[in-house]
């Protein structure tokens, strides 16, 4: 495992499928202090003039070539494919879980697919979980480019923090199905629902939802809805849940 503070924070070697660069990267060397270049090296064991797979960020997909190793960078090369296709039309609101939570929601959710994720101020949460680290600064995007390497993917979701559910709701689009998870007033299972072409999907934080929330969210045409009679983590809740809407939505 190698850490590095400005962007691959505790990345394991072994979880790359996709090597993604910053737009503005790929006209300079590669540092080889960067652990892209010790998983070119000692992981996939590339040598000079080798290719390995390569995306840009929100960008196409592609084959990278290393064309030279130096003391102090590699030379990299590149050529792109066609733009990858749009990310599934699904958008979760999660109440603001504890950081290692939010973490594994981050990756994984991303590796799925979805579109955007908003991370949102409830009656029952933490507000301290809103000042970690993961959130006030850029800690948050490396476990998004983390998830889209996973899934040899290149599109990133849309991510907010800290804002209140009503705020957030009132940006939502028209349209679509909009789901709220519940434990305790759902009139029935996930698998259930009619999915239309687009959705929503509500995780309240680990308290629940508030009798006032819950109220929001009906008002705004949230159908509500639960995964079973077993209590899960919220991280898994996630997975479980996008699965379910991905399949109801014919994405899988």
């Amino acid at each position: 495992m190698v850490c590095n503070v400005l962007r691959y924070k505790c990345r394991t070697f072994f979880s790359v499928n996709l090597i993604l660069f910053e737009p503005d990267e790929i006209a300079h060397p590669l540092p080889r202090s960067d652990p892209r270049a010790g998983h070119l090296l000692r992981v996939l064991r590339r040598h000079e003039g080798d290719t390995f797979d390569a995306g840009l960020i929100n960008g196409p997909r592609g084959k990278g070539t290393l064309t030279a190793i130096g003391p102090d960078a590699l030379t990299l090369a590149f050529a792109w494919d066609a733009a990858p296709p749009p990310l599934d039309p699904i958008t979760l609101i999660i109440g603001l879980p504890r950081p290692q939570t939010a973490r594994d929601i981050l990756r994984d959710a991303t590796s799925l697919g979805v579109a955007a994720m908003h991370f949102v101020t409830t009656d029952k949460g933490e507000p301290g979980y809103g000042r970690s680290t993961l959130w006030t600064g850029n800690e948050w995007r490396r476990h998004l480019i983390s998830g889209a390497e996973q899934a040899f993917a290149t599109r990133l979701p849309e991510v907010t923090h800290g804002l209140p559910l009503a705020d957030t709701i009132a940006t939502l689009p028209g349209g679509g199905t909009r789901i709220a998870l519940d434990n305790y007033e759902s009139p029935g299972p996930l698998s259930a629902l009619a999915m239309e072409k687009s959705a929503v999907l509500a995780l309240g934080p680990e308290r629940g939802w508030s009798a006032k929330e819950r109220e929001l969210l009906r008002a705004h045409a949230f159908a509500f809805a639960h995964l079973g009679s077993r209590v899960l983590r919220t991280e898994t809740a996630v997975v479980a849940a996008v699965a379910l809407v991905k399949a109801g939505l014919g994405l899988m």
